[in-house]
């Protein structure tokens, strides 16, 4: 563009400049946005997650994004006892610059985890996933450089969107990727680490009919738990990406406490602590029950960018339901938490 719209700073410099996805602080609780390796990877029988997240909700709401997704595996009886293979759906909805900028997001997931043991311990997964994506801007609420008058913007803006008057749209197809290996010593802790790769066929998208390549995102994370008490458990995760030259670090832990004595349905409270580097404190609280967790963030920013949004980082809640087996007599997965 000529000219930058003054709304569309925030969005166009974090979006598009950095080339960042959408992302949560509680990335253990989005797994099909951290890496497809994670399809049908829980202990249950099908899984239903879902985020939301208001990030500086004080410069205008300048980013809302929304996840919900399913899990779970098919063809029990017609692969090795340990194996599993998971199959997922995932939609997204992220909203910018008080809702100028709408991105939609449809993904299929898959994914297949082999057993390295004959415990089934230990086990190597690869995961893919195809996403459709549309993109649309509403230029009828934003205001242009070129408009602003001495009374607010209140001039017309000589931007040229062809014959669009309200709303253009972008649509692609995208491919992501990922590895994870998952490995326990007694089915009661857990211990991972994965990589993962999104938008590795680099999809175009400009409103403006350019050659702008959405770069590819890579992430390393990893993390695990271990009882350290009778009824405490520590777990403990980080996450390391890089898009287009920015970079976001996250690492941090927190407890879990045992409020019940049944180990096949347990109620957990959880309290910790994580740390975006050079941007965010970001404790968390949490509660499990009934096979559902629900956990709240809430980002305290110490970057230059609190004089803005003064220390607040945004707000995030997360919901994760696991339907578990009905046998009894079953053994105890220990796979990824946080």
């Amino acid at each position: 563009m000529k000219k930058v719209p003054a709304l569309l700073v925030v969005v166009i410099t974090h979006l598009y400049v950095h080339a960042q996805d959408p992302h949560f602080s509680q990335f253990f609780s989005s797994p099909l946005t951290l890496n497809p390796a994670y399809t049908g990877k829980f202990d249950g029988t099908f899984r239903v997650a879902g985020n939301y997240r208001n990030q500086w909700p004080t410069i205008n709401n300048a980013f809302t994004t929304a996840t919900a997704s399913v899990d779970f595996d098919i063809l029990q009886n017609r692969i090795p006892e340990f194996d599993t293979w998971g199959i997922g759906i995932m939609g997204m909805n992220d909203q910018s610059g008080d809702k100028i900028l709408t991105n939609n997001f449809l993904a299929v997931s898959t994914a297949y985890h082999k057993a390295l043991d004959e415990n089934g311990y230990h086990v190597l997964t690869v995961g893919f996933q195809g996403t459709y994506a549309n993109k649309r801007l509403d230029i009828s609420k934003a205001n242009f450089e070129d408009m602003l008058r001495a009374d607010g913007f209140t001039g017309t803006t000589q931007e040229d969107f062809a014959s669009n008057t309200r709303n253009i749209a972008i649509n692609y197809f995208d491919v992501n990727a990922g590895l994870l290996y998952s490995g326990s010593t007694n089915g009661y802790n857990n211990f991972y680490l994965g990589v993962s790769t999104y938008h590795i066929n680099r999809p175009k998208e400009s409103f403006r009919g350019g050659n702008y390549i959405l770069s590819p995102r890579a992430t390393i994370h990893g993390g695990g738990y271990m009882p350290v008490g009778r009824i405490t458990t520590l777990h403990a995760s980080f996450i390391h990406q890089r898009q287009a030259g920015a970079t976001e670090t996250v690492a941090g832990a927190a407890l879990a406490f045992r409020l019940n004595e049944d180990e096949d349905n347990e109620t957990n409270l959880y309290a910790g602590m994580w740390y975006r580097f050079g941007d965010a404190f970001i404790p968390y609280v949490g509660i499990e029950f009934a096979g559902l967790r629900i956990g709240y963030s809430y980002d305290v920013n110490n970057s230059s960018l609190n004089t803005a949004s003064n220390s607040r980082g945004g707000n995030e809640i997360s919901l994760i339901f696991i339907k578990k087996p009905s046998d009894p007599n079953r053994r105890k997965l220990g796979c990824p938490k946080f």
